[in-house]
């Protein structure tokens, strides 16, 4: 059983963490999707909590972590700062981060504001660009009640709408990833994040959109990630993902081929579970050469 910890963020928040592996191993930031929370990298902390300190977070508003009393806190910088306030509470200078999604907007944001703390990065199936595609399908869903009512169900629900980006994937990876994404309550099913996510969404991006009609510039994503990919970086894209492109991939490696590492996972859409050979080994090599940079010369 993992044992699930708590701190404050500056704003009175609690916020649920997992802190597993020896507390001199690197240090790895697991920091979730969009609705998504610490389960989601519970094989990724079975795999490498012998050798590596593995934390993973639940971001405001999901699973195990407070909900803000405010949605409109539920933006990525905010997240960021929820992240960097983890890695104060726990006393650590640096770590790899290793941001899914959200997570890795999130990685980015945190190369722009305090880059000292990104020892090494990896991004899973997101970029400084973002398919409108996906988009589209992540608003189509967000916020709105389950239609099953029983987890079971859900998995067949998820299973139907995802076999044609994973394929292979099996009914009991199916029901895996419904129990990360909802629960079983008295009331029926519920989702493991808070609701009002949608709102903070909507909000937001009516605000950029009014912001840019007017003359201001739009974040630039493209000028963090050239940040982050002073560190070693990684990126990985599930061949058939809606969010990350191939073409945002391949110009996401050119600025800084000898830094930035890329990885196309076989049979996934959007996002790799991470326990796929090619997530292993793009992994597995990407901390070996954060180990590296942070090893004196013999």
């Amino acid at each position: 059983m993992v044992t699930v910890n708590r701190f404050k963020t500056a704003d009175g928040l609690s916020l649920a963490y997992a802190d597993e592996g020896p507390r001199d191993g690197m240090p790895i930031l697991c920091l979730a999707g969009l609705t998504r929370n610490m389960d989601d990298f519970a094989g990724v902390a079975a795999r490498l909590s012998a050798t590596h300190r593995v934390i993973r977070l639940d971001s405001r508003g999901r699973g195990a972590s407070d909900n803000a009393p405010d949605p409109m806190t539920y933006d990525v910088p905010r997240e960021a700062g929820d992240a960097l306030a983890l890695l104060n509470h726990l006393g650590l200078a640096s770590a790899v981060f290793l941001g899914t999604s959200r997570g890795g907007l999130l990685t980015m944001v945190t190369a722009a504001i305090a880059p000292a703390r990104i020892r090494a990065a990896i991004l899973n199936d997101v970029g400084p660009e973002i398919a409108p595609g996906g988009l589209e399908r992540i608003m189509a869903y967000v916020g709105k009640p389950p239609a099953a009512a029983t987890l079971d169900e859900l998995a067949a629900q998820l299973a139907e709408a995802g076999r044609a980006g994973a394929p292979k994937l099996t009914p009991a990876q199916w029901r895996e990833i419904a129990a990360n994404t909802a629960k079983e309550t008295p009331e029926g099913l519920a989702w493991r994040y808070d609701l009002r996510l949608r709102d903070a969404l909507a909000a937001q991006g009516e605000a950029l959109r009014a912001a840019v009609e007017h003359g201001s510039a739009p974040p630039d994503l493209w000028g963090m990630f050239v940040l982050l990919a002073a560190c070693p970086v990684l990126v990985l894209r599930g061949e058939n993902s809606d969010i990350l492109s191939a073409e945002t991939l391949a110009r996401m490696k050119s600025v800084a081929p000898e830094r930035v590492a890329i990885a196309t996972v076989s049979d996934r859409a959007h996002v790799p579970l991470l326990d796929e050979p090619e997530s292993v080994a793009a992994i597995d090599a990407l901390l070996a050469r954060a180990a590296a940079l942070s090893t004196p010369a013999a």
